[in-house]
């Protein structure tokens, strides 16, 4: 048995501003991606994988019995083939923003939910919203509370524009041009960054009145105009939000950039070589860079990794 690929995912513009309802624009990115698969088990990686989808399945055992009108799934099947060495083979990287229990969870949605709405059917808002509320169930497995936007990007595999919580549909973005000077690139802090502990920080922050009121008139107002620029392809105001946004998050947000980056941050809005933001929730993992110039960038941050994912 080997199942179909799923991809991981890059939130372009919206971590945490989406739980206060900002815009959020949400990517696939094919250069990681999961598959399940069934073998001997006989080495650890795939040994560990095979025991956490056990208890998952007993997880997703009790949620169909308690929201039997949201999702139900095949469990018989879906236990024989744990018990004869199901695993997720997964090049994604765990604690890296990038959506590795996204893939998994929509995964195990594709190939053991009954009456699945698939990705060929005409994806109504309703239908997404349905969607994105039963990944949100299975996901909150791996991190507590989940949007579910991260399964709902890999199982579909096209970009998904968040207007609000309850509002998100389906999208295009501006074609890509390998030879344009612009780019959008990972670096990789080189630290496995954990998700729960971010969002504890970000809704104790939030009982601070002026911590929210940042949030709405800085966080959410730079973050919506990003996503408006980028969709729209007016790329000179957005590095003008961008570096805004990156100012913000440099300011408010301190935790969640390992302390070794600060520098680095500060760097690129003096400079206008780069500009620098959390990739999900941070903590470590990747961070994400926006430039005009990548050989620039490059040249900068040539003491660090750098992946390409959007080139204009």
């Amino acid at each position: 048995m080997k199942g179909p690929l799923f991809y991981s995912k890059i939130l372009l513009f919206g971590e945490y501003g989406i739980i206060r309802d900002s815009k959020g624009l949400s990517i696939p990115y094919s250069f990681y991606n999961g598959a399940l698969k069934v073998s001997d088990l006989s080495d650890s990686v795939s040994l560990k994988s095979n025991e956490s989808l056990q208890k998952f399945s007993t997880y997703l055992e009790q949620l169909q019995n308690e929201q039997p009108d949201l999702v139900s799934f095949d469990i018989e099947r879906l236990k024989t083939d744990i018990a004869n060495g199901m695993y997720f083979d997964s090049s994604i990287p765990q604690g890296y923003g990038v959506g590795s229990s996204g893939a998994l969870v929509a995964a195990i949605y594709d190939q053991y939910a009954n009456n699945k709405i698939t990705v060929l059917e005409n994806l109504t808002r309703e239908k997404l919203l349905v969607l994105k509320t039963i990944f949100g169930q299975m996901e909150s497995f791996f991190h507590g509370k989940s949007s579910g936007l991260d399964p709902l990007n890999s199982y579909l595999s096209i970009p998904i524009l968040i207007n609000s919580q309850d509002h998100i549909e389906a999208t295009g973005i501006p074609t890509q041009s390998t030879d344009g000077k612009g780019a959008v690139f990972l670096l990789d802090s080189g630290i496995i960054g954990e998700t729960a502990p971010m969002v504890t920080i970000f809704m104790e922050n939030l009982k601070d009145k002026g911590f929210r009121a940042m949030l709405k008139n800085q966080f959410v107002k730079y973050t919506d105009a990003c996503v408006e620029n980028f969709l729209g392809g007016d790329m000179k105001s957005l590095f003008s939000n961008t570096k805004k946004l990156s100012k913000v998050v440099l300011n408010n947000f301190k935790p969640m950039i390992p302390e070794q980056f600060h520098g680095i941050w500060q760097q690129g809005i003096d400079t206008n070589d780069y500009y620098l933001k959390l990739c999900g929730s941070g903590g470590g993992g990747y961070i994400l860079g926006f430039t005009e110039d990548l050989e620039k960038a490059k040249f900068a941050l040539k003491d660090y990794k750098l992946e390409v994912v959007y080139q204009f």
